[in-house]
């Protein structure tokens, strides 16, 4: 996937680093509870892949190629300090995210360690708390360590230094990551809870909905309005971006579905434990091999055996091959957006390297 270079991926650990001891700093006079609160939002932060940032980087540099060179170690610009913010933004808007994501899967722990519920749960026991009272208190630590977070993306937006009618776009696209987000998170959400599998067209807008709007529209028209981009050519990227962001989250259902343990950072078939409702499944359903494939998934949870048979029953339905066939068809389509008029050749090479890097990670 696209990389920060050393330099920015410094100016942009800087503005993320700045932004939560801002936070911890604060909540310092608040009490105890306060200064654990920051201290987990901040940990929540850490070690992340920079993607979203990185995104808004590339943007920024293939839309303003005079202004747009590597920076100056010794003295960084301005400008170049106001995109570093904006990429902070968005990966701390991605962390918020994160931590209510785990709220809503019932998860205490994140890369293998206990994340911002399971510090606040270990918290609780120790104060002696009911187990009841126990999870209640790392639920809502949770809540609130992710407002606290997207709080932060919105107040770096509001900081940076660029114009009134640039701060004012980039709080547009802000503003609609946000909602188009939580709308795709909760249908994916409703989705897992109904009795009958939904039509793999409302999953796939659900699949969209949750990750392209925030991971790719929004990083990439972010970084290209800080640019000075047109309406136009933002709304180009924009098209492009879409069919980058749905190929991505297609190929992390994949992954959660067949991909090694070093792919997914997790057990192999994570999905197919969880049960989860990916586009995937929705393609399965509409095949003749359903119920040997229902079947199989819901013994699914009781092991790598039976995670294997489901994996099997999903192949042989063909719904593998469908997907990727779905996901090779929005990079195509990525491409074709990426020919337009509106968008200049660095741009449209930046669009080709990010569809070539998604295909990459097909499993």
């Amino acid at each position: 996937m696209i990389a920060l270079s050393e330099q920015d991926r410094a100016g942009v650990d800087a503005a993320i680093a700045a932004s939560l001891e801002r936070l911890q700093e604060r909540s310092g006079p608040l009490g105890e509870g306060a200064v654990a609160l920051a201290e987990a939002a901040a940990a929540a932060g850490e070690k992340g892949k920079r993607l979203r940032p990185a995104l808004v980087v590339a943007a920024y540099r293939a839309f303003a190629p005079v202004d747009g060179e590597e920076p100056n170690a010794a003295a960084p610009s301005a400008a170049d300090e106001a995109l570093w913010q904006v990429g902070a933004a968005f990966e701390l808007l991605h962390t918020g995210f994160v931590v209510h994501d785990d709220l809503i899967d019932r998860d205490v722990e994140r890369r293998g360690a206990p994340n911002v519920a399971g510090r606040f749960r270990a918290r609780a026991a120790a104060y002696g708390a009911s187990p009841d009272e126990i999870v209640i208190v790392g639920d809502a630590a949770a809540v609130l360590a992710g407002d606290l977070l997207l709080f932060e993306a919105t107040r770096l937006i509001a900081t940076a230094d660029a114009s009134a009618s640039v701060r004012a776009t980039l709080f547009e696209i802000l503003d609609d990551a946000i909602l188009v987000s939580a709308a795709g998170e909760l249908a994916d959400v409703e989705n897992a809870a109904r009795a009958d599998v939904p039509d793999t067209d409302a999953l796939l807008v659900a699949a969209h909905d949750k990750t392209a709007a925030y991971s790719f529209e929004a990083p990439l028209v972010a970084g290209a309005a800080l640019a000075g981009a047109s309406v136009g050519t933002r709304d180009a990227l924009a098209a492009a971006a879409a069919d980058l962001g749905l190929a991505f989250q297609l190929v992390d259902d994949l992954i959660g579905t067949f991909g090694s343990r070093s792919q997914a950072g997790r057990e192999p078939g994570a999905d197919l434990r969880e049960s989860k409702r990916t586009p995937l499944i929705g393609l399965a359903r509409r095949t003749g091999a359903w119920p040997r494939v229902s079947s199989a998934i819901a013994l699914a949870y009781t092991g790598p055996v039976a995670v294997r048979r489901a994996q099997e029953e999903l192949e042989a339905s063909g719904a593998r091959e469908d997907l990727v066939a779905l996901v090779r068809s929005s990079l195509e389509n990525a491409r074709a957006q990426a020919a337009s008029p509106d968008l200049s050749p660095a741009a449209a090479a930046l669009i080709g390297d990010i569809a070539a890097a998604i295909e990459g990670r097909v499993p």
